[in-house]
């Protein structure tokens, strides 16, 4: 009987362990990225299984969205608990300006790396500046990505009216490239980092000769209206196959941005995560080595930085006013 009592007692012990308030629940954390075709989808998708590796309680994963737009508002809703995006697009989420008609308390983790604008085509369509986009079928981006605020950018800069002057399409990266594959566009803007996998598909595709269009000229006339946003960039000739020169083009920083109201805990040890893990998560994509300790400024993140950020750059001495 003894035994028996021991027995009933250890799996009482057991189940109240494996199953009552002795566990601690796991909370799931969601990482708003992009479009499979581009960057954020899969460093987001890395950045969780960091998370997951190596905060206890925590767990994530990376939920495919419009891009930085959506991820602002859905980050500014408490729909997500984090997301990667433009510096540009951030600065109008916390202005109230453009796609944001109310201002969203969005606050940064880490200063990423470089997006670059690609404004692609291919041999055969004529097109070889920006001007020459007028009448065309274009697709600038799809709807709630920062693509398409950079790309409408881009054409006013370029003297033309995105609603007017253009057949607008409305694409992600990856269905962009089947249409313009397909010759149901004949270019399309995509701002990512470097290389895009969907883009080089398209270079890579037979028969097919990719053409990334010049557009760093029109960089000054950018910041003269939007603010000190956009920097004169390269995507080298060897990022893609087929190309026959550098592209002159533009490029905006990318930040993890999350609520104002995250838990200082939490925003300090993602902020350590993201800068000390960075050679594990380029792994996934070689842009994480870019995620550097130098790149972590005010000018860079564009917006207010979160207090869990500050305490941790404050830790590591990192001056980042």
């Amino acid at each position: 009987m003894r035994s028996i009592r021991w027995i009933v007692g250890a799996v009482a012990a057991a189940g109240f362990v494996l199953g009552g308030p002795a566990v601690a629940q796991q909370k799931a954390l969601s990482i708003a990225t992009g479009g499979t075709g581009g960057v954020y989808y899969p460093l987001g998708g890395g950045f969780g299984s960091l998370i997951t590796k190596n905060l206890p309680g925590y767990s994530a994963t990376a939920q495919v969205t419009g891009g930085s737009v959506a991820n602002l508002q859905l980050i500014g809703q408490n729909k997500a608990d984090m997301g990667l995006s433009q510096v540009d697009a951030a600065y109008d989420a916390i202005v109230a300006r453009d796609k944001f008609p109310t201002k969203l308390p969005i606050r940064a983790l880490v200063v990423m790396y470089p997006n670059h604008m690609h404004l692609v085509t291919v041999e055969g369509t004529g097109i070889t500046k920006p001007e020459d986009l007028k009448g065309r079928r274009v697709s600038t981006g799809s709807p709630g990505s920062a693509t398409e605020v950079y790309a409408n950018r881009v054409l006013e800069a370029a003297g033309l009216d995105h609603a007017k002057d253009i057949r607008k399409e409305r694409l992600g990266v990856a269905e962009s490239v089947n249409a313009l594959k397909d010759k149901k566009i004949e270019a399309f803007f995509w701002v990512g980092g470097l290389p895009t996998a969907a883009v080089t598909d398209l270079a890579t595709t037979p028969n097919t000769k990719i053409k990334v269009i010049d557009i760093a000229h029109l960089t000054p006339k950018m910041n003269e209206k939007w603010g000190p946003l956009y920097a004169e960039a390269v995507i080298p000739m060897d990022m893609y196959k087929g190309m026959e020169k550098d592209a002159k083009n533009n490029s905006v920083w990318n930040i993890l941005a999350v609520n104002a109201n995250m838990p200082d805990e939490l925003a300090y040890q993602l902020t350590k995560l993201m800068l000390e893990k960075r050679e594990e998560l380029a792994l996934v994509h070689k842009e994480a080595l870019n995620v550097k300790p130098e790149w972590q400024t005010s000018s860079r993140a564009g917006i207010p930085w979160h207090p869990g950020a500050l305490r941790y750059f404050k830790e590591k001495g990192m001056k980042v006013e």
